[in-house]
């Protein structure tokens, strides 16, 4: 296939420069200090052949003094305001040819940030622990080219270019190569509902990517009315699948997308045009919680509503988003174990009352991707503190948290760091060259908290760090100490669990079902799942300080326990009580749903 946008290689040493800018009156193709009139062929594209090698610069004049780099650009001479590379995607000797992905229903996921981790390299010496771990899928934070060498890579600006911060294009090659010699998949976030900041060159001679009549948070929306909009992005999926053969990728907040139509039909033109044989995994980030979306070439969501119900029971935080799970917490928590979402379409208070959410409980549990950390609910606090800080002297609450998320049906996803117990902050960080965006990022980042109760005092915020500081970057970094026994005994406790779900839930995953979810008192409850193989799957989850004795018939004579994160001699199951925070498994093999009939709170 040849793609729409950006330099591609032809036959011979020949090169399609090809550029979609309806707002310019002309475009010539700067290539190597040489200009070149490029030719009008209609719908707003202006093309051009040029015999050059890989490695070629090149850039584009759109206006008398406007040289911009290529928006589909695969590589960058520099950062985002420099010249774009002429790349060959097929020089790449693969080692592992015959990879052909993993089914979804074996994904556990690990979110990482590719420039913590040392670049390109850096994450490839992580992959043999990661596997050993358990770790079946790692997703990497954004790569497209941003400015600067420090970003989370939502203010990428060039989506197909790697950012060059993180190593070269055939150092991601060799990264997902060695992956897949482990069995490993890996998965690539990308972002569809905005451009950054700083770099962006669109609307000085392609205005009609943007429709000013709906706005987002990051400013104008991108028109998806647009059929030439709606390729440039469903070709970008399709080149990081194809050329750098990602197993999957993660939409990034595809709420804000109005045109969300564009969404099934991208995932047809993927599926149409990758090998069949192929495992590839489409995920959404989506607020609205639009289950129909999981039925239209999508296989899983972040579910937000484990994390924000899970979060608020175990710290007690109630304000912002969390003040919709602040009422009747046990109950949301069954909802979420037995049909994903919470809110499937009821009034929200944190959106002033207005509906959220369709009806999800006709989905499969491993449509949701269910995580008790990410970069976004670390790193959007103040302070980007982890759970394990805001958890303490709450240890154990924390471990029954963990052990409810690996054991469930649900898709498992972890956040690097989090497997050891690292304490390390996720903070927000930038390194723009512009002093004003510089400082308009941390005024705007301050402001963002003042209505928090512990930074309403405008001394307080002072205390928030500088997003654009070297340091805010370098306290996020996650390093592990080796002779840490604490790390030690958490990497122990996370291995365990994943061998458990490997051994007993992810081969019987397809065709699994949500069979019984009771309320058993206050933060307390037992949720059990059908299999795909007939065997019953149950646990028991006490947030509370109490043990609670289990009422009469709960507890089924066969069912024997393989896990029980308590080690605190008393009470257990075997009494007919559940310890106060802790989360027992508990199997019964091929019983059926007669096991547990079917009880919603």
């Amino acid at each position: 296939m040849h793609y729409s946008f950006g330099a591609t290689l032809r036959d011979r040493g020949i090169v399609n420069f090809r550029l979609w800018a309806p707002g310019a009156a002309s475009v010539e193709l700067e290539l190597e200090n040489e200009v070149h009139v490029m030719r009008p062929v209609g719908d707003g594209f202006h093309e051009l052949e040029r015999a050059c090698e890989p490695g070629s610069r090149y850039r584009y004049r759109v206006g008398p003094d406007l040289f911009v780099p290529d928006p589909a650009s695969r590589l960058q001479a520099g950062d985002v305001h420099d010249a774009s590379i002429v790349v060959d995607t097929e020089s790449y000797s693969w080692r592992h040819d015959g990879w052909r992905g993993r089914p979804w229903t074996e994904t556990v996921l690990y979110e990482l940030h590719v420039g913590l981790a040392g670049g390109f390299r850096g994450v490839q010496a992580m992959l043999p622990a990661l596997a050993n771990l358990g770790i079946t899928a790692i997703e990497l934070m954004p790569i497209a080219d941003f400015p600067g060498a420090r970003n989370w890579g939502y203010d990428g600006v060039l989506p197909y270019a790697p950012d060059g911060a993180y190593g070269t294009p055939d150092e991601l090659r060799a990264l997902i190569d060695e992956a897949h010699g482990l069995n490993v998949m890996v998965f690539l976030d990308v972002v569809y509902n905005h451009f950054g900041p700083d770099g962006n060159y669109l609307s000085a001679y392609a205005p009609d990517f943007y429709r000013e009549d709906v706005k987002t948070p990051w400013g104008p929306a991108i028109d998806f009315r647009k059929p030439q909009v709606r390729a440039f992005f469903a070709e970008n999926a399709l080149y990081w699948l194809r050329e750098y053969r990602f197993d999957g990728l993660r939409l990034d907040a595809v709420h804000a997308i109005s045109e969300t139509d564009w969404l099934p039909e991208m995932a047809r033109f993927v599926r149409q045009n990758l090998d069949p044989a192929r495992y590839v995994h489409l995920v959404l980030e989506n607020d609205d919680n639009n289950a129909r979306l999981l039925k239209q070439g999508f296989d899983a969501q972040w579910n937000d509503d484990a994390h924000h119900i899970l979060h608020s029971m175990l710290t007690g935080e109630i304000q912002g988003y969390y003040t919709s799970y602040r009422d009747n917490p046990t109950r949301k928590l069954a909802r979420c174990l037995a049909e994903g979402f919470i809110y499937q379409g009821e009034p929200s208070p944190w959106r002033n009352g207005e509906p959220r959410g369709e009806p999800s409980a006709d989905l499969p549990p491993h449509a949701f991707v269910f995580f008790l950390q990410n970069h976004d609910q670390t790193g959007n606090r103040a302070l980007g503190e982890r759970l394990i800080s805001l958890c303490a002297g709450k240890t154990d609450a924390l471990k029954a948290a963990v052990a409810l998320q690996l054991l469930t049906p649900h898709i498992p996803m972890l956040f690097m760091g989090e497997e050891y117990g690292a304490t390390a902050p996720f903070l927000y960080f930038t390194s723009f060259e512009d002093p004003d965006l510089a400082q308009a990022v941390r005024d705007g980042r301050r402001k963002e908290f003042a209505g928090f109760s512990a930074f309403s005092d405008p001394s307080t915020r002072e205390r928030i760090p500088d997003p654009n500081d070297e340091i805010t970057w370098n306290q996020s970094k996650v390093i592990s100490d080796p002779a840490d026994k604490n790390a030690a005994s958490w990497l122990i406790y996370y291995r365990h669990l994943l061998g458990l779900r490997a051994e007993y839930v992810t081969p019987h995953l397809a065709g699994a079902r949500n069979v019984s979810v009771q309320v058993l008192g206050d933060r307390c409850l037992a949720a059990s799942w059908e299999l795909g193989n007939g065997d019953v799957l149950s646990l028991y989850c006490n947030l509370s300080e109490e043990d609670l004795a289990l009422p009469a018939g709960v507890l089924h004579a066969s069912e024997s326990v393989i896990f029980e994160s308590s080690e605190t001699p008393g009470k257990g199951l075997a009494e007919e009580c559940v310890r106060a925070y802790s989360t027992t498994a508990t199997l019964v093999a091929d019983a059926g749903a007669a096991v547990h009939p079917k009880e919603m709170p």
